[in-house]
């Protein structure tokens, strides 16, 4: 089932979302509904406070990336076939020398702007099986895992937006809110009185 993504505005994105048991109702159906919106909506990653649950579990497929030219082959290789689910991830450990790359996001669609972010990550996490993991990755596939991973503490790239940028992007951020924007994906506006 195809949910609707919570827009930008809305307070469970900026909330630290909450772990989870084993025994969370009806988990595998929700996480199949995440990737089904994920997908709807063309994106590589969805965190569950993006569709209203302030929960720490956060799903990735990063393969369309592995279309990028610009990438090394290596790279291309292992984005093809990446697609991970992640419940109560933490990130033990962010490393090497910080590098820009130009981010969007479902929940504030039409804008991207460049994040700075270590290159190398080293993460524990449950996966959908609840096997205890820890896996360390690095360049696009750990800026996404990054990314997802800001959405259940709370944090938006927008977040990282220089104060100068920030005033500029404050009317489409707020139009964002207002359902003032055009996206061919279902969303819930915070700022539209129901």
């Amino acid at each position: 089932m195809i949910l609707p993504i919570v827009a930008y505005g809305d307070p469970v994105l900026k909330k630290v979302a909450e772990e989870i048991e084993d025994d969370y109702p009806k988990l595998d159906e929700l996480i199949e509904n995440m990737f089904e919106t994920m997908y709807n909506a063309n994106g590589v990653g969805l965190a569950a406070p993006q569709i209203g649950k302030s929960i720490r579990l956060f799903i990735v497929d990063a393969s369309p990336f592995a279309e990028d030219d610009e990438l090394p082959e290596e790279e291309r290789k292992q984005l093809e076939s990446f697609k991970k689910v992640f419940i109560n991830p933490i990130i033990i450990e962010e490393d090497g020398k910080p590098w820009n790359f130009q981010e969007g996001c479902l929940s504030i669609p039409g804008i991207h702007e460049d994040v700075s972010r270590k290159p190398e990550i080293t993460i524990e996490y449950y996966d959908e099986n609840w096997e205890l993991l820890e896996e360390t990755y690095s360049g696009v596939i750990a800026r996404v895992i990054q990314h997802e991973y800001d959405h259940i503490e709370g944090i938006l790239f927008t977040d990282y937006v220089n104060p100068l940028k920030k005033r500029v992007l404050k009317k489409k951020l707020s139009n964002i809110s207002k359902g003032a924007v055009s996206v061919d994906y279902r969303m819930k506006f915070p700022a539209l009185k129901r």
